[in-house]
């Protein structure tokens, strides 16, 4: 038995690609894998670059690549090389590189490592049905390629004429018999194959385009890719991938093969099911699919700050090895290792990525959250200063997951009740409580300054003097003035809504409210 080793890349220029497929919405897993391969290179001073790999043309759908796009630019995940921008090593989107694929495949077949096979399908379904009724699994190898419709059986005289005359074509790779393999995946560690229980893979397919294999082991060699970061479901290729490196004498780059996204409950790989049973997103930004239009739910449209998505995303299969959870997006490049990337899948938490957001909410700057939540406000007809709009963020955004949360958080700020909690009424709304009330509306009548500070300090005083207990009055007393039991401190509440405002709402609640 033969035996094949690999060595990989030493020091030089990290050039890292994410290349994604436009066959529909991106996955938060191919999400978090643009993002490894980001935080990789930026922490090495390297190059990162965007391919479109749209060989499939069967499966292209219409508008996959701008939704890409557009989603890993709101992720903040840029790029030095791409579509958009182009560089030194272009074209970026497979479908533009054509010729150098058939180049390619033609000089693996002039060195002996690709054949050309006619067989068609119909040909090769009764070969598979016939090994199942035998209780076999048909594989086109070394095994069996001698005795097939290719040109490693008919010849390459006879080949040459079929291709003359139009006969549909494919090209697969010669796969050696009985060597052994030895692959290392810095993630994984060693990994070792016998090139016996691996299949001729077709790499150019009859339409004239290479299947992804080809076309991903070319571009990655000619765009001088040194790490090739992607997805658990690319380890199966690894051997023919490693093979077709040393086909065409190139050095191979680092591979790291990142582990799954699995369902909340761990049960394998998260899907879009899962989101639309649970009620999460499994994508970054909402998708419309074209044919149906029918809508998926998007984290950018859920109300998500990319910052808190991304941290969220990272710690997904990666962790610092300290217990801190709260990163920027430049101490997780600073902190990123591939050593560092687990084996094992991560189960998604939607609770934890929502807990991620209201950590952002909590940190985020208030004129910058009074900004995002002043659309709702517009679209209520409410006009409001700048400065006390921020004030009242500042109140209420504890509470709150999202911007879209604000509104319930802060209503009774922008509105009188017009309903009273009934729950609430029934436990804090007693009989002696309007006249109670009564004496209140009359104390604050004659205060001249509202301020937090001022009233708090006049009605607890009040309430010691008239030996009333203080959840007798502040409940009812908030009750009054938020139309339930809930919100922040009542008196900076009051101190914003105003002297008037307060001094009416009691009013109307010593009118309306009824045991």
């Amino acid at each position: 038995m033969d035996s094949i080793e690999f060595h990989f890349m030493t020091k030089e220029t990290i050039r890292v690609r994410f290349a994604p497929s436009p066959t529909g919405p991106l996955h938060i897993g191919g999400v978090r894998t643009a993002l490894y391969n980001y935080l990789f290179a930026r922490k090495h001073g390297g190059k990162m670059i965007l391919r479109i790999e749209d060989t499939d043309q069967t499966r292209f759908v219409k508008g996959a690549e701008e939704y890409i796009i557009d989603a890993l630019s709101w992720c903040g995940i840029d790029f030095d090389e791409s579509i958009i921008q182009g560089g030194d090593f272009g074209p970026y989107r497979q479908s533009d590189r054509k010729p150098l694929y058939k180049k390619r495949a033609q000089e693996l077949i002039d060195n002996g490592w690709a054949y050309y096979a006619f067989d068609t399908a119909e040909e090769l379904n009764a070969l598979r049905v016939d090994a199942e009724n035998q209780g076999q699994t048909f594989t086109y190898s070394h095994a069996n390629r001698d005795s097939l419709n290719n040109s490693e059986n008919i010849g390459m005289e006879s080949s040459l004429q079929k291709i003359a005359e139009g006969v549909p074509f494919v090209i697969r790779f010669k796969m050696p018999e009985d060597s052994e393999l030895q692959m290392n995946d810095i993630i994984r560690g060693e990994i070792v194959v016998n090139t016996s229980t691996l299949d001729d893979k077709i790499l150019f397919k009859s339409d004239g385009m290479p299947t992804y294999h080809l076309a991903n082991i070319v571009d990655d060699h000619l765009m001088q890719i040194s790490h090739v970061i992607r997805g658990e479901e690319w380890l199966p290729s690894l051997p023919l991938h490693s093979m077709l490196y040393q086909a065409f004498g190139w050095k191979a780059p680092a591979f790291a093969h990142l582990p799954l996204l699995l369902k909340p409950k761990g049960n394998g790989k998260l899907s879009k099911r899962d989101g639309d049973k649970l009620g999460f997103p499994v994508f970054p930004t909402q998708w419309t699919n074209p044919q149906t239009g029918e809508k998926s739910m998007g984290y950018r449209e859920e109300g998500y700050f990319p910052q808190a998505f991304i941290n969220m995303l990272a710690l997904l299969g990666w962790n610092s090895g300290t217990e801190k959870e709260i990163f920027s997006m430049e101490e997780l490049i600073q902190s990123f290792s591939l050593e560092r990337v687990n084996k094992s899948g991560a189960k998604f938490d939607p609770e934890k990525a929502k807990w991620f957001n209201h950590q952002y909410m909590l940190a985020a700057d208030n004129k910058f959250l009074a900004a995002e939540f002043s659309p709702v406000l517009v679209e209520k007809g409410i006009e409001i200063q700048e400065d006390k709009l921020i004030t009242i963020i500042a109140l209420v955004k504890e509470r709150a997951t999202f911007v879209k949360d604000l509104w319930e958080q802060s209503y009774f700020f922008f509105e009188a009740p017009k309903v009273y909690d009934a729950k609430t009424v029934k436990k804090r709304w007693k009989e002696a409580t309007p006249a109670i009330m009564r004496q209140l509306v009359t104390l604050l009548q004659n205060v001249d300054d509202f301020s937090s500070a001022t009233t708090e300090r006049l009605v607890k005083e009040w309430i010691q003097e008239k030996e009333y207990s203080m959840g007798q009055v502040m409940n009812a007393f908030r009750l009054a003035v938020v139309g339930a039991g809930k919100g922040p401190h009542l008196f900076d509440i009051i101190a914003i809504i105003g002297k008037e405002e307060t001094l009416t709402r009691l009013i109307n609640a010593i009118e309306n409210i009824k045991k």
